[in-house]
């Protein structure tokens, strides 16, 4: 399986940005996406007829409904940044944003556009393999050696059935929306039923079509973000200011996107900050698709995008956007920054709060570079005990990455590393 930490930074990282973007958008919810929106409703119904995106703020006009799939949306992003019942949490999460988004269209920005995406492939990853909450109940369970039926993911799935079979029966969904969500509620079932029996052939064939799925995602991701910045540099290149090296000056001017305008008075003083400014945006997003298969230039183009959505953020104003691209592009930091990361937060985590927790010190990737159990919270989820519909799957030995060591060379996963 590729990629278990990049996928756990994705999840986080926009889950977060739409669970802090719909908390402070709160105050002027009923004018984005509610009965109070510029776009109305016969507006929206129209739009929606005609290219069958899906959102369920359309079944009803009601201000109570529109609340409910709100609140919705906003404990969905709460339960997927945490990792509480990942599958069932993904799913939630993808019918919120596009609930919201689809009801206004014009009412959201690039960055709204990348979670959108986002929020639809996250549903085929095993997200919450490592860094959720899922992971530490299947270590708490493979701690005490027993396997526990999973009242909780058993009552989640049996609710997500009947709601689907109300609304399928209701409102109705198209046929598309139909087949996606009913398949989505079917494979659980088959998965769990799966995960019921001893380990043999029918648990290895599972995991290895999981594992496929994930990977084909992941690598989705992957190519999407390269493509959102190979086209962006490529258009720059074409505008006459990219080309003289003052495109950054303007925006810098800009009333609306001026948070402290002192500071990009500062910035936009320096004729040759504003070049390198303005020729370094370019040179970064034409070059990094090609870097990905050499990980020192790849890391260092990596920073210094991450840098330039901070000063996106700070200068022009637009921390979501910004949070946004930084979540789409930790798909591509290094795995052993990641463990690093994940062991000194661990350590401090304990310092502070002792007790209680299971955790492997070592996990798939180890920080000593050996494998691990695979059975904590920075190695993920333990080995063979049942899962219920709605949560992680819990991982067999035989799916440990095979290259378990930071520093070695691996051709499958170059863009990771």
């Amino acid at each position: 399986m590729l990629g278990p930490y990049q996928s756990a930074v994705v999840r986080i990282g926009f889950s977060l940005t739409w669970l802090l973007f719909l908390l402070r958008e709160w105050p002027h919810r009923h004018e984005l996406y509610g009965p109070g929106s510029p776009w109305g409703l016969d507006l929206a119904e129209r739009l929606v007829a005609s290219n069958q995106a899906f959102t369920v703020l359309l079944w009803s006009d009601s201000e109570t409904w529109f609340e409910s799939v709100y609140a919705l949306a906003v404990l969905s992003s709460a339960a997927l940044l945490l990792g509480w019942r990942t599958r069932t949490a993904s799913v939630l999460f993808m019918a919120g944003v596009l609930s919201l988004q689809n009801r206004s269209v014009f009412m959201g920005d690039g960055g709204d556009n990348v979670v959108h995406l986002m929020a639809l492939y996250l549903v085929l990853t095993r997200c919450g393999r490592v860094w959720s909450l899922d992971a530490r109940r299947a270590a708490r369970n493979v701690a005490r050696s027993a396997a526990r039926t999973d009242v909780t993911g058993i009552v989640l799935w049996v609710l997500a059935g009947l709601t689907l079979a109300v609304v399928t029966l209701g409102p109705g969904l198209s046929g598309g929306w139909a087949l996606v969500f009913w398949g989505l509620w079917a494979a659980q079932a088959v998965w769990w039923a799966v995960h019921q029996q001893p380990p043999g052939e029918a648990r290895t064939v599972c995991d290895i079509l999981a594992n496929l799925v994930h990977n084909g995602a992941l690598l989705v991701i992957m190519a999407e973000v390269c493509l959102i910045y190979a086209t962006a540099g490529w258009y720059k290149i074409q505008g006459s200011r990219w080309q003289d090296g003052t495109a950054v000056y303007y925006p810098l001017h800009l009333d609306y996107f001026a948070p402290w305008p002192g500071l990009n008075e500062v910035v936009a003083s320096s004729g040759m900050l504003i070049l390198l400014m303005t020729y370094g945006t370019v040179i970064v997003q034409v070059a990094f698709p090609f870097t990905l298969f050499n990980r020192r230039v790849k890391n260092v183009l990596l920073a210094m995008m991450i840098a330039e959505h901070l000063s996106i953020a700070v200068l022009m104003g637009l921390p979501f956007f910004s949070l946004a691209m930084i979540a789409a592009d930790a798909v591509f930091l290094p795995t052993a920054l990641l463990v690093w990361v994940g062991a000194r937060s661990a350590r401090l985590r304990d310092r502070f709060l002792p007790g209680g927790v299971v955790r492997d010190t070592k996990g798939p990737y180890g920080t000593d570079g050996t494998p691990g159990t695979g059975a904590g919270e920075i190695a993920g989820p333990g080995a063979g005990a049942p899962d219920a519909p709605g949560g992680e799957p819990e991982p067999a030995a035989a799916e440990r990455p095979a290259d378990s060591a930071p520093g070695r060379d691996a051709p499958a996963d170059a863009g990771l590393r």
